[in-house]
């Protein structure tokens, strides 16, 4: 085998009420092609370290050694804000030197020893939407017709400070309307059904802590239905903001974000991907 190229999508993590265990993947990508060479070498146009730190040969070296191999990486995802960049560097990693190496390693577990959690890194490797408990993911394809608009912040939001500003218990009342949520989300999701989807995007136990770290991202989610939006949810730990719609909303949507996004963050429109982690080797 002389090369092997890996494409792994963005991921959103939590959806609203399924905090660290609700995911889906969208339709950008990461690109890492990995070729027999004289010398070790990382090569990408991307803010990232280009040594042995960089975390894609991080990942790799978990399985094979990175020696006389050159590593070439391009990606459309977002460095920060919570689109799952680190989840896709790991596994386009690991999927690399599983290829190269012809080591079987278990790539979730192997992932998730890395980025230690599993949500993001389920929906980079299986696309669509995942329900993960335990490491053990539940995948199934998104509506054909749901759509998406990500509203990313140029400023950035430590994932440590976010995890910080949770409490350690949250009021009864508040753990069970998650749960109702949760389930009217999924339901919506394998029915296809807007109404569903958009009554289950309501959260109660991490978003509204977590609005003082990112006000304006915050104050986006109380506008997602005035502006034709199902609903919004705060996409991992933030501070991007995933915007659900039809795929004939998408665009009112995304030009109604793009005059409230002026100047502080950047419009994305996109789909979520029944897509996930594909290998080619040459």
């Amino acid at each position: 085998m002389k090369s092997v190229t890996v494409r792994v999508p963005a991921s959103s993590a939590n959806l609203g009420p399924g905090f660290d265990s609700f995911a889906a993947a969208l339709d950008i990508w990461l690109e890492l092609t990995v070729t027999e060479a004289d010398e070790f070498s990382v090569v990408t146009d991307l803010e990232v370290p280009t040594d042995r730190r960089n975390l894609v040969v991080c990942a790799f070296e978990r399985v094979h050694p990175a020696d006389g191999l050159r590593f070439e990486i391009s990606s459309e995802i977002p460095l920060i804000g919570g689109l799952g960049s680190s989840a896709a560097a790991i596994i386009a990693g690991v999927l690399a030197a599983k290829a190269i190496s012809g080591e079987q390693p278990d790539v979730l577990r192997f992932a998730c020893g890395v980025e230690g959690h599993a949500d993001n890194v389920s929906a980079a490797l299986l696309g669509g939407v995942v329900v993960v408990s335990h490491l053990n993911p539940h995948r199934f394809d998104p509506p054909a017709d749901l759509a998406a608009v990500l509203v990313v912040p140029r400023e950035a939001v430590s994932t440590r400070e976010a995890r910080a500003s949770l409490p350690s218990h949250v009021p009864l009342a508040d753990a069970a309307d998650n749960v109702a949520h949760g389930a009217l989300l999924m339901l919506g999701l394998q029915t296809g059904d807007p109404a569903l989807i958009s009554r289950g995007l309501r959260d109660h136990l991490h978003q509204p802590y977590r609005a003082k770290l990112y006000p304006q991202s915050a104050a986006l989610l109380a506008k997602a239905r005035e502006i034709g939006a199902l609903g919004a949810t705060i996409s991992g730990s933030g501070p991007s903001v995933l915007f659900w719609t039809t795929g004939r909303q998408q665009a009112a949507v995304a030009r109604h974000l793009t005059l409230l996004a002026e100047g502080w963050a950047d419009v994305i429109p996109t789909s979520f991907t029944t897509a996930g982690a594909s290998v080619t080797a040459r």
